[in-house]
């Protein structure tokens, strides 16, 4: 991230970053093919031993195919975002006045060290393709695995794990000199990252260490190989139940579900689960019940220990565009601290949301193809998995299809996040509209069909009542939403 100007808050976009001259596979066919086969496919002639072997037109087309999409994805136009002084930045909770030099610090401090996961090339064949990259195809599911990383983040770390001071002792090396009354600017040299120049690790505290180490391990399970459980291998694999392979467009929907299964499948996940909710609504009784880790207690029992849960929230905001009814419960909910973002973005080009200044979302983008990195290795470079540059855009341009994600540490703060949503989604600038999704008691079971009609004609006739300005209108994207 480049200095930020005294007179109007500003970030400039990184340089691009440089590309790995050492390219690690993990097997040594792949490796030794390489010479042979110079180009985006190291291991092509692999596949020719595969029972489920691709015919020779899918492979030039995937080849072509992954050749541009590595050209228009592997590199970045110089642009820079603005920044409002006169109003607050929201990232995941957490509030930014930037007329104030150390919350521009704190600001640049939280963002870049937010997990970053983007389109890689040159990593090994998916099983049975001939895809050695996800560039132009795998965005959602990039986005999707830096929802769960932030999940994990908090979980294994904290909330305020960014929260480490800098050491003063040490001076930062930046590229160009600033005045005294600026913030420090985080080098634009990426070959270290901002948490690398402001805390010299051999000289930190064991605990600081120790979570730097959770840190790498949390980058590792995310790693673009077969063995990493939340890798790009593992979830094309797990999408196949959904009808979905390599090369595919995957929704926000489908994403939420094959992080579940993922997390289900993973023993490093350690105490935690995660739901997905059914029709836009979180029934409590369920997330109690699969957050219930004692044998013979009942969930609610005051005695019950519980996992901690990720809550994903598939939904429409809309028709065919993204209904601006929303927009004030959308700044709600990503004020809340319990939230851990959105997936979602534009048609076709998955965006992952992490806060809201005014009328814009802030957003890490997955659309930048960068080389392989073995996180087998001992210190691994972290520079490519943190990004400093925010954008932002405009609500009214997203996909209308997205999913929210919440994450609570034990049953308190699950009874205390079911308490704000509640209040979010019945609040004043929800009021009669028909809300985002809602939180019930019970069980899914426990509704039966009639039921569940009731309550969606209850809601139907809420949001279909006619006002004064638009009786004798055409009914507009505010009156009527795809479930």
């Amino acid at each position: 991230m480049n200095s930020v100007s005294p007179t109007s808050v500003q970030y400039l976009n990184q340089d691009e970053l440089r590309r790995s001259e050492e390219r690690q596979f993990f097997t040594p066919r792949a490796s030794s093919q390489r010479e042979d086969n110079p180009g985006l496919f190291p291991g092509g002639r692999a596949v020719c031993s595969q029972q489920s072997e691709p015919d020779e037109v899918d492979k030039l087309k995937s080849k072509l195919l992954s050749t541009w999409n590595n050209v228009k994805y592997g590199w970045t136009v110089k642009t820079k975002t603005s920044f409002s002084k006169l109003s607050p930045v929201h990232l995941f909770g957490r509030t930014y006045h930037f007329e104030r030099d150390e919350d521009v610090e704190r600001f640049q401090r939280d963002f870049a060290s937010c997990i970053w996961l983007t389109y890689r090339r040159d990593f090994q064949q998916l099983d049975g393709t001939v895809w050695t990259t996800d560039c132009g195809w795998g965005c959602m599911l990039r986005s999707g695995q830096m929802l769960l990383a932030q999940g994990l983040v908090v979980h294994f770390l904290g909330k305020a794990w960014q929260e480490r001071k800098p050491t003063r002792e040490a001076p930062l090396p930046c590229p160009s000199t600033a005045h005294r009354c600026q913030a420090p600017p985080i080098s634009t040299d990426r070959s270290q990252g901002p948490w690398e120049l402001r805390h010299p690790w051999h000289n930190c505290s064991p605990e600081k260490m120790e979570k730097e180490r959770c840190h790498r391990k949390i980058i590792s399970w995310f790693a673009d190989q077969p063995q990493a459980p939340f890798g790009i291998h593992r979830l094309v694999d797990l999408g196949r139940s959904s009808g979905k392979k390599a090369g595919d467009w995957y929704g926000p929907s489908v994403a939420a579900h094959i992080i579940r299964k993922a997390v289900d499948c993973c023993s490093e996940a350690g105490n935690l689960a995660v739901y997905v909710s059914q029709d836009c609504t979180v029934y409590k009784g369920d997330v109690a019940n699969l957050a219930n880790r004692s044998e013979g207690r009942p969930a609610w029992d005051p005695a019950a220990e519980w996992k901690s849960v990720i809550i994903l929230v598939p939904m429409r905001l809309g028709g065919e565009a993204f209904n601006p009814a929303y927009v004030d419960c959308v700044k709600e909910l990503l004020k809340l601290e319990f939230c851990i973002g959105i997936i979602g973005g534009k048609p076709r080009h998955s965006l992952y949301f992490v806060g809201f200044q005014d009328d814009a979302l802030l957003y890490l983008d997955p659309h930048y193809c960068q080389p392989f990195v073995d996180t087998t290795k001992r210190n691994f470079p972290l520079e490519s998995f943190h990004c400093n540059s925010p954008r932002k855009t405009a609500f009214t341009k997203v996909d209308p299809s997205c999913t929210i994600g919440f994450y609570s540490r034990h049953r308190t703060e699950f009874e205390e996040l079911c308490l704000h949503l509640t209040r979010v989604l019945n609040s004043g600038a929800a009021k009669e509209k028909y809300p985002m999704f809602s939180v019930v008691e019970g069980c899914a079971q426990e509704y039966g069909l009639e039921e569940l009609c009731a309550r969606f004609s209850q809601q139907t006739a809420r949001i279909q009542r006619p006002s004064k300005q638009s009786r004798g209108n055409k009914p507009t994207t505010e009156d009527f939403v795809v479930l």
